[in-house]
């Protein structure tokens, strides 16, 4: 059996350069040169994971003394500078890719917070900001509103499968089993919502629709 810290560390890599690459992508398509390109890969693969680290205790993160991060997060921003009209041709298998790296993510951050001595709330919700972390800063970088405040079932799926690993552990389930199910969880329902369309209920009227009809009104009424 793969000790634990082996089993996250490889989860952590793997899920670092899935979204260094969706990271590179987005850079790619602001036209950002080749150094942006390479910080937002940075950024979008470890944020998630430094903030984890940072807020359990573990520091000096992970991602900032383990060559490896950065490693992988210029390579995955070196492949999509130089070979981009392929990754861009592979856009659903990216898709995909980030389903995989969120899944990684999320239960990375929860058996890490779980190690940690968090209670299982608190590791649950840290397992979800692993995976939405990164995400998140790249799209403040580049002036966007948060795609997980907007993207089918991103947050949702991050957050039942850090869940499935927390009730795995409460209930004394082998970590690798709890963090398959939580895996397996977290891409299926980021799956189907990438190709079913499936989101969480939005507003029919903003708040700025309602005061323009409000304004409307009182104009007829006067």
């Amino acid at each position: 059996m793969i000790a634990i810290e082996t089993f996250v560390h490889v989860l952590d890599l793997g899920g670092t350069f899935v979204f260094a690459i969706s990271g590179a992508v987005a850079a790619v398509n602001r036209r950002l040169d080749i150094f942006g390109i390479l910080v937002l890969s940075f950024v979008a693969g470890n944020v998630g994971g430094i903030t984890r680290d940072v807020l359990i205790g573990a520091v000096p993160p992970a991602a900032l003394t383990d060559w490896r991060y950065l490693l992988v997060s210029v390579l995955a921003g070196l492949i999509t500078f130089f070979s981009y009209a392929g990754v861009d041709r592979l856009h659903t298998p990216v898709l995909l890719f980030d389903a995989v790296g969120l899944s990684f993510f999320a239960v990375a951050g929860a058996e890490k917070a779980l190690e940690f001595g968090l209670s299982p709330i608190m590791s649950a919700l840290l397992g979800m900001l692993t995976g939405i972390g990164g995400g998140m800063m790249r799209d403040v970088l580049l002036t966007e509103i948060p795609h997980v405040l907007r993207s089918d079932l991103y947050a949702v799926a991050a957050l039942a499968g850090a869940s499935l690993v927390v009730i795995g552990h409460v209930l004394g389930i082998s970590y690798d089993i709890s963090a398959l199910a939580g895996g397996v969880v977290c891409f299926g329902l980021r799956y189907m919502a990438i190709w079913h369309g499936w989101r969480l209920p939005v507003a029919h009227l903003s708040a700025l629709r309602r005061a323009e009809t409000s304004s409307s009104k009182d104009k007829q009424e006067h």
